[in-house]
């Protein structure tokens, strides 16, 4: 995740439920394509970061500071909690072992649940520090933590738990995604690169450029069509050509982005920033355009995507008002105000 403050994030003085139906109404006047049907609400002040879907059980996945949230799908609301994930970032899913991993960056080390009780089996480990993305790799049945500390890889066996290995990579590792046929591509956030890794031999195969896009953080992937959706700083989402190891072509998004998804089944890639809009970019025999730019809420950088009901899903909270910083003190880490933190459930209407 991108950490850095951004210059349109705004304060809101007033409750809640005001700001909330101020949002509501924004949203149905600006799309005919888009609407937030749900707001599912989660205690606690603490921060976010990614979240994930599990399609075959109907589950979301949510970053919460020191646990995942476990959110019904079906039910749309909050029905469990993993705890003692410190500092997580990200979750991975592994439909096919009944298992998920959460990469926890405070203490450098992966939770390993149970998909169907999201009982703890293990912890682990890795052999970097401060592990951030985290993706599986079904084809070696293997789970990758990247490192953003100590720009590595830690790569563990999903069905033992055990460590099988350490990649290194030439930077600052950002969100991946696997192919589904042993490759994983992960942004390289400091060298604005991507890298692809051979999740067999985890080697790292090559690297190449995304410039003109400057410091990539969010990726999706067309793995029909091998092609790769960086989102960048410089308000660009370029395209790469997977194969080729080259890029395609670049589309505008908006300031501050930290995710983006990818919907096979419209043909629509999306963009979601921490300005709070959700960028809309189509298809079409690799022509691509912004079909909308849709208002969500200040500080909404992350998301996922159910590719079976096409529902997008956004974590946001309400920020607290920093402290003032005196002279030789550390800069205080924002938080939110308790009862705001919820998850957008952004629905298409077409």
């Amino acid at each position: 995740m991108k950490t850095k403050l951004l210059t349109g994030f705004f304060l809101l003085s007033g409750l809640y439920t005001n700001a909330q139906l101020v949002l509501d109404g924004a949203d149905k006047r600006s799309s005919k394509r888009y609407q937030i049907v749900n707001r599912i609400h989660m205690p606690g002040e603490m921060g976010w970061d990614y979240c994930a879907v599990d399609e075959e059980n109907n589950t979301l996945y949510v970053s919460h500071g020191t646990r995942v949230e476990v959110i019904d799908l079906k039910e749309g609301k909050l029905v469990d909690s993993i705890l003692h994930t410190n500092g997580v970032h990200g979750i991975a899913i592994a439909n096919d072992l009944n298992k998920g991993f959460i990469s926890n960056g405070k203490d450098s080390s992966v939770t390993v649940f149970n998909l169907k009780t999201h009982a703890t089996l293990a912890k682990v480990n890795v052999t970097g520090q401060k592990p951030d993305a985290i993706t599986y790799d079904k084809v070696t049945h293997r789970v990758f933590t990247f490192n953003g500390k100590t720009n590595n890889a830690t790569v563990l066996n999903a069905k033992t738990n055990a460590v099988e290995g350490t990649i290194a990579l030439d930077g600052k590792p950002e969100f991946a995604v696997a192919d589904g046929t042993g490759k994983i591509y992960v942004n390289i956030e400091d060298k604005s690169n991507t890298a692809e890794i051979d999740c067999k031999t985890m080697k790292v195969l090559r690297e190449w450029s995304i410039k003109p896009g400057e410091s990539p953080s969010g990726l999706a992937m067309d793995t029909k069509n091998h092609r790769l959706f960086s989102v960048c700083d410089n308000h660009l989402m370029v395209i790469s050509d997977a194969e080729k190891g080259s890029v395609v072509t670049t589309v505008p998004i908006g300031e501050g982005p930290d995710a983006a998804s990818f919907d096979p089944g419209k043909m629509r890639i999306y963009s979601s920033d921490g300005e709070g809009y959700l960028t809309v970019v189509s298809d079409s025999a690799d022509t691509y355009k912004v079909l909308e730019t849709f208002k969500t809420q200040s500080k909404a950088r992350t998301m996922t995507i159910n590719t079976k009901t096409h529902h997008l899903y956004l974590p946001v909270g309400f920020p607290k008002p920093l402290p003032p910083v005196r002279a030789g003190m550390e800069k205080p880490k924002p938080s939110i105000k308790d009862g705001t933190f919820v998850v957008m459930d952004i629905e298409t209407m077409e």
